[in-house]
Parts: structure tokens; C-alpha cells; sequence
């Protein structure tokens, strides 16, 4: 009897040994051990690694215009506050665009075209000459908002565009599974779980992208109009100024034909 009991034993171990494995047990063996995003990046097909690449430019060019129009908008705000104080004091258009300078800076253009048409116009202060100082300023206004918006519209564009190339991504990436399994004639999960971690990657890829440049755009765009409406008090100042010159070129003349 012991005998048959450890022969038995015996056939079972040879048994379970020659039986073959269960199916999730060669699943886990199939599956790739790297499942880092740079492991799945790799492992995409090229269609999904030019999406992922595409994806990651547009996330560098989100926040290069982020630092740079930050800092432009600040340096250029700080300036144009300066230089609208200094217009509130009792100061003549000369004297205004004499310490402007040779300055290229937004409230100096104003300064400067300001007293171009007051040169042009001979020294007479007149209705006329408010009319055309005031069109000056309006154009100066327009082109320097222009040139302080340039490079946020690629902002807008990645912000609308990044999800549908993600989602482009991502259905590549189950397309490739959907013929993997196809080709391998198995529904095993080794074969369907690269496709699908490379898809879901290029998802959150594009919503990495397109997430910081909406939130960006719509704060560049405050600081923009910020920005207009410092011109905008330096264009009244200017107007101000003019109109002073010109009471008291009239109070003079009044007193003279006195």
C-alpha cells in the first residue's frame, strides 16, 4: 500500500509538470516588463512616436511664449506706468518728447507722433490739431497692441488642436492592437496591452499640451488688455496736454487783444 501511494505521488508530479500552463499565467509571461512612458514611447509605432513628438514641441513652444511674453508684458507695463506719471505733471509737448529720446518703447511712440503733427502743424493749436493728434494716437495704440500680441496666437492653436491630435494618437494606437490581435488570432491580453498603454500615452500627452496653453492664453490675454488700457491713459494724457497748450495759447491771445 505504501508502495502504490508513492507511485501515485509519483505520476501526479510528472503529471502537473508536463501540463501546460494556465493562460494568465503565459499572459503575464508575454507582457512587456517595461511600461514606463519612455518604455511605451519606444515601443510605439512611428505614426504614434511623431504624435508623441509633436505633442511634447508644442508643450515647449506653450511655455517658451509663457516666459518670454511674461516678461515683456512686465517690462513693457513697468515703462509705460513711468512714463504716464511723468505726463500727469505740468510738462509741454516738447519737453515730453525731448526726454523720450531716441526710446522705440510704446508711450514714447505716442510722445513722438504726438509732436510730430504738433511740428507739422506749424505750432497751431486748434480743434484740427486734436483731431489728427488724437487719429495718430489711435494708430500707435493699434500697432503696439499688434506687436504686444504676436506669438499668443500659436497658444489658441495648440490649445484647440492638442486633443484631436492626441485622440489621432490614440486611435492609431488601439488600430495597431485591434491588428495585432488579428494577426496573432489570440484575444491575449500580452498582445492587446501595448496598443492600448501607447494610445492612453498619446491622450495624456495631448491634454498635457493643450491644458497649459489655454490656462496661458487666457492669462496673456488679460495682460494684454492691461497693457492697451495703459495706453490708452497715456493717449488721454497727451490729449490733456495738447488741450492745456492750447487754453493757454488762447488766454494769451485774449490777453493780448486786450
Amino acid at each position: 500500500m505504501q508502495g502504490n501511494s508513492r507511485l501515485r505521488h509519483v505520476i501526479l508530479t510528472i503529471a502537473l509538470a508536463l501540463a501546460p500552463a494556465p493562460a494568465f499565467a503565459i499572459d503575464e509571461a508575454l507582457l512587456p516588463r517595461n511600461l514606463s512612458p519612455w518604455g511605451m514611447f519606444l515601443g510605439a509605432d512611428i505614426i504614434v512616436k511623431a504624435v508623441m513628438i509633436g505633442l511634447a514641441v508644442a508643450s515647449l513652444v506653450t511655455w517658451t511664449v509663457w516666459l518670454a511674453k511674461t516678461v515683456e508684458l512686465r517690462r513693457k507695463s513697468v515703462l509705460a506706468v513711468q512714463r504716464t506719471r511723468a505726463l500727469e505733471g505740468w510738462m509741454k509737448l516738447a519737453e515730453a518728447a525731448a526726454r523720450t529720446g531716441d526710446a522705440h518703447d510704446a508711450v514714447a511712440q505716442l510722445i513722438q507722433s504726438c509732436a510730430k503733427e504738433a511740428e507739422l502743424s506749424g505750432g497751431i493749436v486748434d480743434d484740427g490739431l486734436q483731431e489728427r493728434v488724437a487719429l495718430r494716437l489711435e494708430r500707435v495704440e493699434a500697432a503696439m497692441s499688434r506687436q504686444i500680441a504676436r506669438g499668443t496666437g500659436v497658444l489658441a492653436t495648440i490649445g484647440a488642436t492638442a486633443p484631436f491630435v492626441g485622440l489621432f494618437g490614440t486611435v492609431w494606437g488601439i488600430m495597431n492592437a485591434f491588428i495585432g490581435i488579428s494577426e496573432s488570432h489570440t484575444t491575449s491580453l500580452a498582445v492587446v496591452a501595448p496598443g492600448i498603454a501607447e494610445a492612453l500615452l498619446a491622450t495624456a500627452l495631448g491634454l498635457v499640451a493643450a491644458i497649459p496653453a489655454v490656462v496661458i492664453y487666457n492669462h496673456l490675454v488679460r495682460g494684454i488688455a492691461n497693457y492697451r488700457a495703459l495706453l490708452g491713459d497715456a493717449s488721454a494724457q497727451l490729449m490733456l496736454l495738447v488741450s492745456r497748450q492750447r487754453d493757454i495759447s488762447d488766454f494769451r491771445l485774449a490777453r493780448a487783444a486786450e
